[in-house]
């Protein structure tokens, strides 16, 4: 149990730590290309990321009890939602659905992946950026042109790079979520 432990919080952590070197290097490139200046961009690019990692931590985990929302009492989804995500639970368990009685529906452990799920959580994403991304370099530039200039492109840019990450991480833990299936089922 606690091997599954570490596990689960070094491969969040690495989640984690890959998003900000990723956030990091486009930030600075965005901030050279509108500012032309390399101090600046520093600044900017190693500030920035910094905020916007801790607003992307707290982003990832509301979108995470978003998509395990289902129909069990708080107690009850916490600790099925606790297995599943450190692996004890088996794979089958995680993808059957619960029927809660006559008329309700049940819910899965799986995560639902729909289009129109992730389009809106890269949305979330997209206006949340914005928001830290001006704020930060209005208080690094004293310039609303530049803050706004930076806090519009440079979210644009990081929501495709942050999509793509999502994708990578999401497509690793099923990954591993397969191999784990197989090494349980051998």
């Amino acid at each position: 149990m606690v091997r599954l432990l570490i596990s689960t919080a070094r491969r969040l952590a690495l989640k984690i730590a890959s998003y900000g070197v990723m956030h990091l290097v486009v930030a600075i490139l965005v901030a050279f290309a509108i500012t032309r200046d390399w101090r600046l961009a520093l600044a900017v690019g190693v500030v920035e990321p910094f905020f916007q990692t801790i607003a992307y931590s707290i982003h990832d985990r509301v979108w995470h009890r978003i998509e395990h929302r289902g129909m069990l009492s708080g107690v009850e989804e916490a600790a099925e939602a606790v297995t599943a995500r450190l692996e004890v639970m088996r794979p089958e368990e995680q993808t059957r659905a619960h029927g809660h009685g006559h008329g309700h529906h049940g819910h899965s452990h799986a995560l639902p992946r729909s289009f129109k799920q992730v389009a809106l959580k890269t949305v979330t994403y997209c206006v949340m950026h914005f928001a830290v991304a001006v704020t930060v370099a209005y208080a690094l530039t004293q310039n609303w042109r530049t803050a706004l200039a930076i806090g519009i492109i440079e979210p644009l840019v990081q929501t495709v790079f942050f999509t793509v990450h999502d994708r990578v991480w999401t497509r690793i833990e099923a990954r591993k979520a397969r191999q784990a299936a197989k090494l349980a089922s051998a």
